[in-house]
């Protein structure tokens, strides 16, 4: 939704929309469910980091390393907003039995990492090398849009879910 930002730059609910692929894409799907609340209808949108857990984002993340082909996307420094499984799964139930929550939340891990942060992490967590440095131009050229998903990233931050009190389960990547 925020599209490319500084990663300096802490970005909450409250921050306007960016521009590119995904934050055209994001704010397609918001818009969809927006006629729900002419009829009364309470929405809870909430706006997913990368899903960390089975049938999230990080087994295609963690297989270069098994094989022993880890290591950094780019430059490494472009931000990835994550979230585990275990915390979506909570913030949905809750938000389909708490009246009190309703609009749009960041779904992200209050700790962004750097790319490069994530391929040393994961590098110790596996006891795997991490010495792989996939160049962004040749996967730019390849990819396309879908290339910001790789090595484009923004700092986003959970403040709605965190001032409602939620305690997140995996707030750190460690």
């Amino acid at each position: 939704f925020y599209g490319v930002r500084d990663a300096s730059q802490s970005l909450d609910e409250n921050a306007e929309r960016g521009e590119g692929f995904m934050a055209d894409l994001c704010a397609r799907w918001e818009s969809s469910a927006e006629p729900a609340t002419r009829f009364g209808v309470r929405q809870v949108v909430l706006r997913l980091g990368i899903v960390f857990g089975p049938g999230g984002a990080l087994k295609p993340l963690l297989m270069p390393f098994h094989f022993g082909f880890g290591g950094r996307m780019g430059d490494g420094r472009q931000i990835m907003s994550w979230v585990h499984r275990d915390d979506v799964l909570q913030v949905m139930a809750r938000a389909m039995n708490d009246p009190s929550l309703s609009g749009t939340y960041n779904m992200v891990a209050p700790e962004a990492v750097s790319q490069g942060t994530f391929a040393t992490t994961v590098g110790k967590v596996l006891k795997r090398p991490v010495w792989l440095h996939v160049p962004a131009a040749p996967v730019r050229a390849l990819a396309g849009e879908m290339a910001e998903l790789f090595f484009d990233g923004q700092k986003v931050v959970p403040a709605r879910l965190l001032q409602a009190g939620y305690r997140f389960r995996y707030p750190t990547l460690d």
